[in-house]
């Protein structure tokens, strides 16, 4: 009875929009010994390309004749920005700020110098 079973995935946006993903059905052997036992598989679906529209949580739902189950679901923020590398900005303050002081104190010196 529970070894055919169908799996639907789907995804709920902020506006509580639900959109259909994937779906597919099963047809798990059971093997003999095994009947009437509680038995635990897992179904990984990979969803790509990720969008900055692509923000809400996901669900994964299985259904047998009679009954169906329906995951806790996991959210998912997507953001179009991507990578934004390290700012050298303080960095090059600091170098030049300490070039000029080095600059400074070597022409300072050189003046002393040459006035005695």
């Amino acid at each position: 009875k529970y070894a055919k079973f169908s799996i639907f995935y789907y995804w709920i946006n902020s506006l509580g929009q639900t959109t259909s993903i994937h779906n597919r059905s099963e047809n798990v052997p059971i093997p003999s010994g095994k009947e009437n036992k509680t038995a635990t598989m897992s179904y990984n679906h990979r969803i790509m390309p990720l969008e900055s529209t692509s923000s809400g949580t996901y669900y994964c739902k299985v259904k047998w004749n009679d009954i169906q189950k329906t995951g806790k679901g996991v959210f998912v923020l997507a953001r179009d920005t991507g990578y934004i590398g390290t700012s050298y900005k303080w960095e090059i303050l600091v170098t030049l700020t300490v070039l000029l002081a080095a600059l400074s104190i070597t022409a300072t010196a050189l003046l002393l110098w040459k006035r005695k």
